[in-house]
């Protein structure tokens, strides 16, 4: 994997969740900037997706085993994703601490998937 990609995605899904919880604690739902957020984090995830499995592809294998490998991506590609129409469905503070959870585990994933990678 592309190390700066990883820190990058990291480092955005986890600037992403500290503007969703201030949101939270302020009271607010999430709003059109924070959707603009979920969609730079998801593209850089998406990113990784992509050059995971041109990677994989191309005969490189991790470390720890390629079918964890591609489960860990596809959910790291779902997290901020599927945590924005949870946001949706709940219109209160609430959609924000979701965004802000599902921004969390995606920057847990990507150490994970470092990890696996053999990083």
């Amino acid at each position: 994997m592309i190390g700066a990609l990883t820190l990058a995605a990291g480092l955005a899904a986890l600037a992403l969740a500290a503007w969703c919880g201030f949101a939270f604690s302020r009271d607010q739902p999430t709003k059109d900037w924070h959707f603009i957020g979920m969609a730079v984090v998801t593209v850089l995830a998406l990113a990784q997706l992509v050059i995971g499995v041109v990677r994989l592809a191309g005969g490189d294998e991790p470390a720890q085993g390629t079918a964890i490998f591609v489960a860990y991506l596809l959910g790291a590609a779902a997290a901020v994703p599927a945590a924005g129409f949870m946001s949706l469905a709940e219109r209160t503070r609430w959609g924000s601490a979701t965004v802000a959870a599902g921004a969390v585990i995606l920057a847990v994933l990507e150490v994970r998937l470092y990890d696996i990678w053999g990083g």
